[in-house]
């Protein structure tokens, strides 16, 4: 038997969002925060991504991601009131906000919260995922896996190498195995336009001249013990390859970067709701799910392309958090305080794939995060009739945020419920 431990707020997940919620809930009264995190350091994936870019929206300057991590990781270890259990991975997690975790010291830890923020991240998509024929030979990685391999591992996990996939993980490495000596022979994509940033596109492939293909897919991988080679074949406006338009490239390695999945696993045993567009939880303004007292940020709520905004929305729910546990009586009942607010729903319309918050409060300011489905030029983007933005060009892979303002909702009310267009 072992005994439980009680906290104010407990933070899943040590990354990015991790460390800027538990720096919020302190600065918004959280007395006692807890972080768990299963790697043996703080940082998350900051850590092997030693490219610069990061940290332009934030801090007005260009840092690599070991360099943002440690604008926040020594704030954490400095403060007495976060305690941090490193190489621990949580097991359960109730809608009671009960969780059970293993530590290789303390053994199995049961903690009490009054508030939870998942922060946990997201895993990459792997080649079971996409049923590409062949053989199973070594060589076939994900991208982040690569670049572990040569960011802090020190291996060179090829030397020709193929990327299916053309998200920023795979972009960004496509240049860092250049760099290192490798030979890129190409990045197949398949859909008609590139998934990554616009700016890795032109960093990563057009300055190292390594050609793109798009709507092309990996049809077969070759090799008995090690992969020899892939076949790239052209598919169809419903993502079939099309016959006759096979081309054989020879390579070592095969690199994967077709998408992230948030890791949901411990928010579905909790109960909570999940959105299928985005992957991860449905969430108010203040980023807290369905079931009161969960909150969830970062990328297990929705995929992110810049690392500033994981920290804004981390930030949002840690204040959050932290005022939901000091709402709390000492048995752990809501005050009577906290009354039912009004929620309205924003749903994506045409053109839109997702739109994050899922739900509003009445009359709050909040920022939306959405992503529109198809690369698009002079668009306009509407709430139930009322114009919130018009922008030039839009692409999947930028997310786009837009303020929602307190004098818009009149307008909004007159329209009925909200609805994203």
């Amino acid at each position: 038997m072992f005994n439980t431990h009680y906290t104010d707020v407990a933070i899943i997940g040590g990354g990015p969002a991790g460390l800027a919620a538990a720096l919020a809930a302190r600065r918004a009264g959280a007395e006692h925060v807890t972080v768990l995190e299963r790697n043996h350091e703080l940082g998350g994936i900051l850590q092997q991504c030693i490219h610069n870019g990061f940290g332009l929206h934030r801090f007005k300057e260009e840092l690599t991601g070991p360099e943002y991590a440690y604008r926040f990781i020594p704030q954490v270890e400095a403060d007495p009131n976060i305690h941090v259990y490193l190489n621990t991975m949580v097991l359960s997690l109730s809608p009671e906000k009960e969780m059970t975790a293993v530590h290789p010291v303390h053994g199995l830890i049961s903690l009490k919260a009054k508030s939870v923020i998942l922060a946990m991240g997201c895993r990459e998509r792997t080649r079971g995922a996409l049923s590409i024929p062949g053989t199973r030979p070594a060589g076939v990685y994900t991208a982040g896996t690569a670049q572990r391999f040569v960011n802090m591992d020190g291996f060179m996990p090829g030397k020709r190498v193929v990327i299916l996939g053309s998200g920023d993980i795979g972009l960004i490495m496509a240049r860092r195995f250049t760099m290192e000596g490798a030979k890129v022979e190409a990045v197949v994509e398949i859909m008609p336009y590139p998934a990554g940033l616009a700016r890795n596109i032109a960093q990563c492939l057009e300055d190292f001249d390594i050609p793109l293909y798009l709507s092309a897919t990996v049809t077969k991988i070759h090799g008995k013990d090690r992969v020899e080679g892939v076949t790239v074949s052209q598919v169809d406006n419903g993502w079939c390859p099309i016959p006759g338009t096979e081309r054989y490239i020879p390579c070592d390695t095969l690199l994967l970067s077709v998408g992230l999945i948030p890791e949901n696993e411990l928010s579905q045993e909790a109960e909570v709701s999940l959105d299928p567009r985005t992957g991860g939880p449905i969430v108010d303004e203040n980023r807290e799910t369905l079931i009161s007292g969960i909150f969830a940020c970062g990328n297990v709520l929705h995929v992110h392309d810049l690392v500033d905004y994981v920290s804004d929305e981390a930030e949002i729910a840690g204040e959050a958090a932290a005022r939901y546990a000091l709402k709390q009586t000492a048995d752990g009942v809501l005050n009577a305080t906290n009354g039912k607010v009004d929620k309205f729903a924003i749903k994506p319309g045409d053109g839109v794939r997702y739109v994050l918050p899922q739900r509003v409060t009445k009359g709050a300011e909040v920022d939306l995060y959405l992503r529109v489905s198809q690369p698009m030029d002079a668009i306009t983007l509407s709430l139930s009739g009322l114009t919130l933005a018009r922008k030039r060009q839009v692409r999947p892979s930028e997310m786009l945020k837009i303020r929602l303002k307190a004098q818009h909702w009149e307008s909004l009310l007159e329209a009925g419920n909200a609805e994203g267009r």
